[in-house]
C-alpha cells in the first residue's frame, strides 16, 4: 500500500483529513485515515464526492505525532503521508450528517472561504 502519491498528476486530497493520493490509489485502498467513515475503497463515486483535485500546498509527514506542523494542520493522529494545507470543497451534507451521528465533528479544510 503506497501512502505517497505515485504521480503528481491526477492527485486528489481527502476532504476530511487532507491526505493526498492519486484517484486510483483512493479507489484501490481508500483513505488511510478515513476509510471507516467514508468507504471510498472500490467506489469511484465516493472518491469523487469525498476528495478534491483542488488543493493548496503539500506537507510530507513522516512522524505526525511529533510534528508541530501536524498539530497545526490537525493531522497529528493521522498516518504518514502527504497532506494538503488547504482543500477546496466540502463533503456532501449526507456524509456530514452521518459523521455527526457518529460523534465526529467535520471541519472543512477549505481556507478559500469563511465557511
Amino acid at each position: 500500500m503506497d501512502i505517497v502519491p505515485t504521480e503528481l498528476r491526477h492527485t486528489r486530497a481527502c476532504l476530511l483529513c487532507s491526505l493526498i493520493k492519486t484517484t486510483d490509489q483512493f479507489e484501490a485502498d481508500g483513505c488511510d485515515n478515513c476509510e471507516e467513515y467514508l468507504q471510498m475503497k472500490g467506489n469511484r463515486d465516493m472518491v469523487m464526492d469525498c476528495t478534491s483535485s483542488s488543493f493548496d500546498g503539500m506537507i510530507a509527514l513522516m512522524t505526525p505525532e511529533d510534528s508541530w506542523v501536524a498539530k497545526w494542520q490537525r493531522t497529528s493522529r493521522c498516518t504518514k503521508g502527504c497532506y494538503a494545507i488547504s482543500v477546496t470543497g466540502h463533503l456532501p451534507k449526507g456524509i456530514v450528517q452521518e459523521l455527526k451521528s457518529r460523534g465526529i465533528q467535520y471541519r472543512s479544510r477549505d481556507t478559500s472561504t469563511n465557511s
